[in-house]
């Protein structure tokens, strides 16, 4: 495939039309047009310019062939704008996040445990017992909410990035045999609606070969069973029944209803939304019961979270902590530029060179005596 192949195949694959090109790259939909067809080529600010643009590495139109299959990725629900940007700046992080690991000679084996069978025969009773297994191997205690985030990225090597994108009800997760398995939430969600999707993807990449044989380079969509597994793995991921059935029995009342007050303090415990817990709760105790009158509860709920709930919601940054820390090892080893680095940082390069001067140098090395 040629540099005009490529060109075209890029921008195809981030949604853009040659006016968008235009007026974020500033080349004129007449020369893009003659760069896609080989009339001319791209000088090699042009080219850096639609790379940023596509959201590539300028060797990605350099290299001959055609391009590497891209994997899947698995959408709860596509994005309701910019879906193909959104997307393909996902697998750009997950390729950044890779090539650190690489130049640092820091990858990390997953460390998860996978799920077997075949899509019809995966059921609720599998979805259970898959989360009791992934609770027990990766030892969360009672509560896995509080630490799932940081087990994930730095025990298991879950590459879990934050971008906006609407709706809010959606967030997206791919695997791959280059740079392993990697999840997108939503930054504009509170911390325990980022906790129970985090769960929820989590049962996508477990159960990656059980739905789904092949990667592919367009975009999917899970089917209403698929995610009603995934739904039924979180909350008991997340709330295992037993000790929420303790939990709840601790703050029952004489008449053994949960004070409103109790409801909040619970889903703190847990790092879960109340309207989550209110589903498990109907699961665990109300399994037989209508679904109306927990949905009506939960409504109810709702007018007290400014109440009980944190008011001021702190957005996450884009990549997580170990992306950060990795890139700028690789600054410091000498493996990627100052511009590199501002890259990858998504920084100017002031700001770059900013924190670049807060780094600690060579000379003055810290090491921690074990002994």
């Amino acid at each position: 495939m040629s540099i005009p192949d490529r060109l075209r195949y890029a921008r195809d694959r981030a949604g853009l039309t040659g006016r968008q090109v235009n007026e974020r790259a500033g080349i004129g939909e007449s020369s893009l047009s003659e760069f896609e067809s080989g009339k001319r080529e791209p000088s090699l600010s042009q080219l850096q310019k639609l790379a940023e643009v596509y959201r590539r590495s300028i060797s990605f139109f350099l290299e001959e062939g055609p391009p590497p299959a891209e994997p899947a990725v698995l959408w709860r629900m596509h994005p309701e704008q910019d879906a193909e940007q959104t997307e393909v700046r996902f697998l750009q992080l997950c390729e950044q996040y890779h090539n650190l690991e690489v130049w640092c000679d820091e990858r990390i084996p997953s460390n998860l445990p996978h799920a077997t069978g075949t899509a019809d025969r995966f059921d609720y009773r599998s979805a259970k017992a898959l989360a009791k297994e992934v609770r027990d191997h990766l030892q969360f205690g009672d509560r896995p909410g509080q630490s799932l985030l940081r087990v994930l990225e730095e025990v298991c090597a879950v590459k879990v990035f934050h971008l906006p994108f609407e709706p809010s009800g959606t967030a997206a997760s791919t695997k791959s045999d280059a740079f392993g398995y990697a999840v997108l939430l939503n930054s504009k969600n509170s911390r325990c609606r980022r906790n129970f999707d985090l769960a929820h993807e989590l049962f996508h990449l477990l159960t990656w070969e059980v739905f789904r044989h092949s990667e592919g380079s367009s975009s999917a969509i899970a089917n209403t069973q698929e995610e009603s597994l995934a739904g039924v793995f979180a909350a008991h991921l997340l709330m295992p029944e037993e000790i929420l059935r303790i939990t709840v029995e601790t703050y029952q009342d004489d008449k053994g209803a949960l004070p409103v007050d109790a409801v909040f303090t619970i889903a703190r415990q847990f790092d879960v939304s109340v309207e989550a817990l209110m589903w498990q709760i109907h699961s665990v105790f109300r399994k037989s019961a209508d679904r109306s009158t927990t949905l009506r509860q939960i409504e109810q709920l709702k007018a007290f979270a400014p109440l009980f709930e944190e008011r001021d919601q702190v957005e996450p940054p884009t990549r997580p902590v170990r992306y950060r820390a990795l890139a700028a090892k690789a600054l410091r080893n000498g493996e990627i530029s100052i511009g590199r680095y501002a890259e990858y940082l998504g920084i100017s390069r002031q700001e770059a060179m900013r924190l670049v001067e807060q780094e600690i140098t060579d000379d003055e090395e810290v090491s921690v005596a074990l002994a």
